[in-house]
């Protein structure tokens, strides 16, 4: 019984123990944060106009995000269901958003098609 004892005490992590991430790491990040950042700043200074414009901003908008959750927040490093819990309902956010807007189309169009005035 003492072998089984001594094997689980082997198998934990040592209290107070840190983990320290490179500052290059950080580095990076900061300088990929500017380079996105200023991607976003040359949308509006080229005058890109329509749905190219917002894509390109809601892309670098997205990227940016994303390092930040990864790094600065640590996401990168927790365990997989930790990150589930975290980015899967802002997901379904966005995809009962998406149908909403379809939805809101075909909603304009009925009333257009079978309210508008003169029919």
């Amino acid at each position: 019984m003492s072998g089984t004892t001594s094997t689980a005490v082997a198998q934990t992590a040592p209290q107070g123990e840190t983990q320290h991430h490179p500052i290059r790491l950080y580095l990076v990040v900061w300088g990929w944060l500017f380079i996105l950042s200023t991607c976003s700043y040359l949308v509006d200074y080229f005058g890109l106009v329509g749905y190219l414009r917002w894509s390109l901003i809601l892309i670098f908008m997205m990227a940016k995000a994303g390092l930040i959750v990864a790094v600065f927040m640590h996401m990168a490093w927790e365990r997989l269901a930790l990150a589930y819990a975290i980015l899967l309902p802002p997901l379904a956010l966005l995809v009962f958003v998406g149908i909403m807007v379809f939805e809101s189309h075909y909603t304009l169009f009925s009333r257009l098609a079978f309210f508008a005035p003169g029919s």
